[in-house]
């Protein structure tokens, strides 16, 4: 992909520059040309800030599939909502990790209808049952299956005040801008979710331990 030297090059200037695969891209000058319409322009902003929504969709879901399709349509709702996105000192992704916690919502009650309707279906004969040898493959990580529980529990506006004060280090007042509220109040939210999520951390802890005792037991 070219981009002309108002998009990205090697000598910085003014604006703000963020490395994409040795060059130096000027975010805000890649935004307008994506309002434009620019389709080379939103490929620039897919690879500059792809890395950081697959890892906030790999948090919340419990496989790489499940992220890949989040990240997916995430970006195609950047293309498709273009206009609307909000740009917080110079860069969109604070909306573009709040959108992956709203598709991975939307995706949860997809799911759950469509295992819904596949429990009135009968069964098939003989069928192997190979459900979560591949998806479950990150659950071996303990830790990293009791946090995306955790998040699962979390009320929206918790899970997004985490997500960018906690998980990719936001400001206080970038995270503010980004979902529309005042510096102070995201100030207070954050010290409640932080608490919130440190509790529900650790009833899935005291839990796996009843487990493990329980297992013992037996």
């Amino acid at each position: 992909m070219t981009f002309g030297p108002s998009v990205g090059n090697r000598t910085p200037r003014c604006g703000h520059y963020r490395d994409v695969r040795g060059y130096l891209l000027d975010e805000p000058a890649v935004l307008d040309r994506i309002h434009d319409g620019d389709a080379d322009a939103f490929g620039a902003l897919f690879d500059l800030h792809h890395e950081r929504v697959f890892r906030q969709a790999l948090r919340l879901t419990s496989s790489v599939h499940d992220a890949e399709d989040v990240t997916a349509v995430v970006f195609l709702e950047a293309w498709r909502r273009r206009d609307a996105m909000r740009v917080v000192n110079g860069s969109v992704i604070g909306w573009l990790l709040v959108t992956a916690n709203n598709v991975h919502r939307n995706h949860l009650r997809s799911s759950r209808r469509y295992r819904e309707a596949l429990g009135h279906l009968p069964p098939p004969e003989n069928a192997p049952d190979h459900s979560g040898v591949v998806d479950d493959r990150l659950d071996t990580d303990a830790r990293r299956a009791s946090v995306r529980a955790a998040l699962a529990r979390l009320p929206k506006r918790d899970q997004d005040i985490i997500t960018l004060c906690v998980f990719e280090e936001l400001s206080t007042t970038d995270a503010a801008e980004a979902l529309g509220v005042a510096p102070g109040t995201v100030k207070s939210r954050l010290s409640r979710a932080k608490a919130h999520l440190a509790e529900l951390l650790g009833e899935d802890g005291a839990a796996d331990t009843n487990d493990r005792k329980n297992g013992g037991e037996r």
